[in-house]
């Protein structure tokens, strides 16, 4: 058996992270984890969900145009029918 992997201080790669999970659940499905184990697992693979869904979220948002960060507070995000400010 495996020990657990060290917490990463620093974004860690999506394909990374879900391999991590892959090897959780495959020790886990297997039956031969020790029932002292289980814990430090379940709580190393909330950590690699948490680091998948964290991409996956920001992916999703880039597609749907949510592009935090890239300068587009500088009012080119206006509605253009929005003339409250020219009377």
């Amino acid at each position: 058996m495996t020990e657990p992997q060290p917490t990463p201080t620093g974004p860690v790669p999506y394909r990374e992270a879900y391999a991590r999970l892959s090897r959780i659940a495959a020790e886990l499905e297997s039956g031969e984890a020790d029932l002292d184990r289980v814990l430090p697992l379940l709580e190393e693979a909330r950590e690699a969900y948490a680091q998948c869904r964290a991409r996956i979220e920001a992916v999703r948002g880039v597609l749907t145009g949510d592009w935090a960060g890239d300068g587009a507070s500088d009012g080119a995000d206006t509605d253009p029918e929005d003339d409250s400010g020219a009377e």
